[in-house]
């Protein structure tokens, strides 16, 4: 006798009593010399925010090396760990205090490794928020992404840095990337 599996159960809603912690969207100080916000709002497919997502973020220093500190949920204040969590507010807005990444290669554009948990979600979702600029026309995963979609993936900028906001699904749509843990065997 063969055994169905049982239905997946969705993420969420219990990020805002879970998992937020002090200075969780803080990746360095505000005030820090070269500090920028980045920030944006969650959607879902009809255009309503999401008052209750959570986004992280992992991202390279201001140099383009990968981060390899330690203690990013007991921040002491002056190492930079280059991960950051931030919930969404009433309003589906996320914000970051955090360093502009550097280019992970000569043939790369900075981006910020973005994940989305959600409401309704049966896995997180994973994505990426590349900064504007000319490397972005021939940085190698962007060269393959549809030219009607790329611009999902590319931040804008303002006074206070950079406004990466998520569409869930539907028209204008972020571009989410495969998660292997969540493949089909």
């Amino acid at each position: 006798m063969r055994l169905a599996p049982t239905p997946g159960q969705t993420v969420g809603p219990f990020f805002h009593y879970a998992l937020p912690y002090d200075g969780d969207r803080d990746l360095v100080a505000p005030g820090t010399p070269g500090a920028i916000r980045l920030t944006g709002t969650v959607t879902d497919g009809s255009g309503t925010p999401v008052p209750d997502a959570l986004i992280e973020i992992w991202q390279p220093d201001a140099h383009g090396n990968p981060v390899q500190e330690q203690g990013s949920l007991r921040r002491d204040g002056h190492s930079f760990t280059g991960f950051g969590r931030s919930s969404t507010d009433r309003s589906g807005r996320y914000t970051f205090t955090t360093l502009r990444p550097g280019a992970l290669g000569d043939d790369r554009a900075a981006y910020v490794a973005v994940v989305v948990l959600a409401r309704g979600l049966l896995h997180r979702l994973m994505t990426r928020c590349y900064l504007p600029g000319p490397a972005i026309d021939d940085d190698p995963f962007l060269v393959g992404v549809d030219p009607g979609r790329r611009d999902t993936l590319v931040a804008r900028e303002d006074e206070h840095g950079l406004v990466f906001d998520i569409c869930l699904q539907g028209a204008g749509e972020t571009v989410f990337l495969a998660d292997p843990a969540h493949s089909p065997a």
